[in-house]
């Protein structure tokens, strides 16, 4: 659990008050708080967020949601034309770092609006929603100490409860996986559609390295491998992962491990869906698929020869959208397989479906566009 334990003061009534500062998704305290409430105009709100100060607010809460979406859209207005215009941006790589600081500004602009919880996770604003339980699920039991969290986390918490609940209907298992807040939701279904159709090498044992949710784990455990072992180091991510499993009734197949990258021993089949971006995320929860230079992906390949049986297979399981953006060479991924002792048996490749491919506005809508996600098979030379 990621709780800040830094508390705001701010002055109301003539009096200091405090509440404890809460950012799951890493965003730093606001260095100056002042009370906003109804009166208090998108204008004025997005200048005073713009110069770091945190607007606490006291007025109805629907406003605030309506006011933290007029704020949004003067962040994504376009930008004044400047006297001079800007050289024209055609490298891939400049362009996704021009994109990626604009949505680290966008972020903390909006970040800015924030709400007062109670001890127990109540909001006392007019019209406000009970989100005692999406607050429980994510910060753990009420401590009874008042706090403040940004709206944007607050929205966030309460649509991964809704997600939690309901699930994400995944198609290679006729059933539904539950996501927790922070873990990577498996929406994108275009890499667990490859590991539900290729081939299975002859094997008793299976290692899902860094597994989520637990849905490769449990396709594999569909699938008849009779035993899987599945790690990762995110406590939130075991849990999930270890609640999906016993929902689907896979238990007695699949055991959830705490590791760094490898189990124990030696497995005839390893799959691995590491971060797809080498890049910083630019908060905890972004750690899924920004994953600075490329330290899973190369870790997994560096630790698989240990771990492979012989005549055994490594899934690999990697988007080439970095390979687009400029930001990771295919040749530079042959050579890190070749420098681990590895050797390419095969790939199999399938065309994502998500809606961004087809959003012209999107900064990175070229490389989007080329995106091909691959199952690679890798085996010991």
């Amino acid at each position: 659990m990621k709780i800040s334990h830094e508390i705001l003061p701010w002055q109301e009534t003539s009096q200091t008050q405090h509440a404890l500062w809460r950012a799951e998704n890493g965003t730093p305290a606001p260095k100056k708080l002042i009370l906003a409430d109804d009166t208090l105009t998108a204008d004025q709100a997005y200048r005073l967020a713009a110069e770091g100060c945190g607007l606490l607010w006291q007025g109805d809460f629907q406003n605030a949601r309506q006011l933290l979406q007029a704020m949004a859209r003067r962040c994504d207005r376009p930008a004044k034309k400047p006297r001079k215009p800007a050289p024209v941006v055609t490298d891939p790589a400049q362009i996704f770092n021009l994109h990626r600081q604009a949505q680290s500004q966008r972020a903390r602009i909006l970040a800015m609006l924030l709400i007062p919880l109670s001890g127990s996770y109540v909001i006392l604003l007019k019209r406000a929603p009970d989100v005692v339980q999406a607050c429980t699920e994510v910060y753990g039991p009420a401590s009874g100490t008042d706090s403040i969290v940004s709206l944007r986390e607050l929205q966030s918490l309460i649509g991964a409860h809704e997600w939690r609940k309901k699930g994400v209907m995944i198609a290679a298992l006729a059933d539904h996986i539950h996501p927790y807040y922070g873990v990577f939701s498996p929406l994108r279904g275009e890499y667990i559609e490859l590991v539900a159709q290729s081939v299975l090498p002859s094997t008793s044992l299976a290692f899902d390295i860094g597994t989520g949710t637990g849905v490769l784990a449990a396709v594999l455990a569909l699938r008849g491998v009779p035993k899987v072992i599945a790690t990762d180091m995110d406590q939130r991510a075991l849990s999930c992962a270890r609640e999906n499993i016993q929902r689907l009734g896979f238990a007695s197949q699949v055991s959830i491990v705490a590791a760094d990258l490898f189990p124990e021993g030696k497995a005839g089949l390893i799959v691995c869906n590491p971060p797809w971006v080498p890049a910083r995320p630019s908060s905890p929860i972004e750690q899924a698929i920004f994953d600075p230079d490329s330290r899973m992906l190369r870790g997994f390949l560096a630790g698989l020869a240990a771990h492979l049986e012989k005549n055994g297979e490594g899934w690999l399981l990697l988007s080439d959208l970095a390979e687009h953006l400029g930001l990771r060479s295919r040749a530079t991924l042959l050579e890190w397989i070749s420098q681990a002792g590895l050797q390419v048996l095969g790939t199999t490749n399938i065309k994502p479906q998500h809606a961004k491919i087809a959003d012209e506005t999107d900064p990175l809508h070229h490389a989007r566009a080329l995106e091909t996600t691959s199952l690679w098979r890798l085996a010991l030379l």
